[in-house]
């Protein structure tokens, strides 16, 4: 095309080019292909969706499948940045400098083959992984080296392979700086996990937490992919490889408690709660309390020193939902009292408190203080249930359920199992969203650094419960109602004579069965 303009029209060209990096790229810009050698770069519209976002936004973080042209079609960005405007000064990071430098490669091959008349400003200074242009514009790779980039006043930060990068938290919180008069920074990856800043980012960047504009790319984006392509692709590929390098799935490509299916099934379950009440509108209902039915509540208290939650669910246990719960950092009197209200206004349901650090002083003022008529016991050092009136009487029963490094493992795994069959349904997403970071770390279950699992615990606690202790009851409470019942059909008791006497005899004890069926009727929930 250059051969056809004249010195009027290619300046027309340049200041159209100038003004809008799609039209520059697709005309003048070219690339090489693997098969084709150097072909135009034919930009596809999700590219230029991005070019677009680019300029539009300071921020971008671009969440991507593999092989989709995104680094290309950076550097060609960073090419018209580069070109059309003065003092430009580039920093690509990536956690190996190889990679970094393979974009800084992809920028001067670009620049190199662009038309000479379009060469508005040249190479005056060349690296292997650095050059400077002549408007004083400049661009350098580098790795993660603790002070990477500190000292430099950016204009643009990219971030390739941004979820590989190790403690990329501590490395942003000394780049940050060097954007602060109005450089811009593009963080470009596939998922790598959970936990990481790239992942804190994206989802922080979905809630609107943070200034980055969030771009997700799988692998279906392209036009020339389709189920053929994807069976293909995949045939060879694991679950885990799969959702990190084609799906954009965070969880399956980290190693996550939950699976990726049953978290799609949570997420799926996720409402707004119908009431934001207590003292500090944490406390989250969905549902008010139906007399006719019957309820759980389960309590997980914080540490004291301020860094994680307590927690506490409302479980409905006719149909196991989650019906209300609380996440907040009140004082252990606060958060005693709105335990003994919402037990209370609960139908003194049952309340499970973990005993653990604290947990004792709030079980304390529950049972001495508020006098709540019925809170979980335990056998001490064990996660074995006791009935509150037999613990009375029995001295090594405590109040409240103790997670140990043997009860943790086997009430997470009945979650896990509750979760995998659909037997429970949560509503919120602060616990959900728990879940998402909640992985195997050093072979146990916990939340990811810098994350808290305290809604997951109670929950984890009350399947538990209703598994075990409640389902022990219920038993119990079977054969009991089963004699009863017997008993009571029949209008008789048992004979003490002598065997070979009259067999059983008519016995007025039971003109007060109705008494005894009002007992069991308070029961028949958990015979259910």
């Amino acid at each position: 095309m250059s051969f056809q303009l004249d010195k009027k029209q290619r300046v027309k060209e340049i200041l159209k080019c100038g003004k809008d990096p799609s039209y520059f790229l697709k005309t003048y810009a070219r690339i090489s292909h693997p098969m084709h050698g150097l072909i135009l770069f034919d930009t596809y519209s999700f590219q230029d969706e991005l070019l677009k976002d680019f300029n539009d936004y300071r921020f971008n973080v671009i969440l991507k499948a593999r092989q989709l042209g995104i680094s290309t079609i950076t550097a060609g960005y960073v090419v018209w940045l580069m070109l059309f405007h003065r003092d430009k000064a580039i920093l690509v990071m990536a956690t190996k400098f190889a990679t970094a430098g393979n974009l800084v490669k992809k920028v001067k091959n670009i620049m190199r083959n662009l038309p000479d008349w379009l060469k508005i400003a040249t190479i005056s200074v060349d690296n292997r992984t650095s050059f400077e242009l002549s408007n004083g514009s400049s661009i350098k790779a580098t790795s993660t080296s603790g002070d990477a980039g500190r000292s430099e006043a950016l204009s643009l930060l990219v971030l390739d392979e941004a979820a590989h990068i190790e403690g990329l938290d501590e490395l942003w919180t000394g780049l940050y700086p060097t954007l602060s008069t109005g450089g811009r920074c593009i963080a470009l990856s596939t998922p790598n996990g959970v936990g990481n800043w790239f992942h804190k980012t994206c989802i922080d960047s979905q809630a609107g937490a943070n200034n980055f504009k969030l771009t997700t790319l799988p692998w279906d984006v392209h036009p020339d992919r389709d189920n053929n392509w994807y069976e293909k692709e995949t045939r060879n590929m694991s679950k885990r490889q799969i959702a990190q390098e084609l799906a954009c799935n965070f969880n399956t490509s980290g190693e996550t408690v939950i699976d990726s299916g049953c978290m799609e099934w949570l997420t799926s379950n996720i409402k707004e709660p119908k009431y934001r009440t207590g003292f500090d509108r944490n406390f989250w209902i969905w549902e008010e309390f139906d007399p006719t039915c019957n309820y759980l509540i389960v309590a997980d208290v914080a540490r004291g020193d301020g860094a994680d939650f307590s927690t506490f669910h409302v479980v409905k246990l006719e149909t196991l939902e989650i019906v209300g719960e609380y996440q907040g950092k009140p004082t252990l009197d606060m958060y005693a009292n709105l335990l003994n209200q919402v037990g209370r206004e609960f139908g003194n349901c049952m309340l499970v408190v973990e005993n653990n650090n604290i947990g004792y002083s709030v079980l304390d003022k529950l049972i001495n203080d508020h006098r709540y008529p019925n809170v979980y016991h335990s056998v001490k050092s064990t996660h074995e249930y006791i009935e509150q009136h037999q613990a009375e009487v029995v001295n090594s029963a405590v109040p409240g359920f103790s997670t140990t490094m043997k009860t943790r493992p086997l009430i997470v795994a009945k979650l896990e199992e509750f979760i995998r069959n659909k037997l429970i349904k949560v509503y919120s997403s602060r616990t959900i969203n728990e879940m998402k970071t909640f992985i195997w770390r050093n072979g146990k279950p916990q939340a990811m650094k810098g994350y808290h699992d305290d809604l997951i615990m109670a929950l984890a606690i009350a399947c538990w419960v209703r598994d075990t202790a409640l389902q022990s009851n219920a038993r119990e409470l079977n054969y009991q109602k089963a004699f009863v019942a017997a008993v009571y059909t029949t209008k008789t008791s048992m004979n003490t004579q002598i065997k070979g006497q009259d067999g059983y005899k008519k016995d007025s004890i039971f003109d007060k069965m109705n008494e005894a069926e009002d007992l069991y009727s308070q029961y028949k929930w958990i015979i259910k």
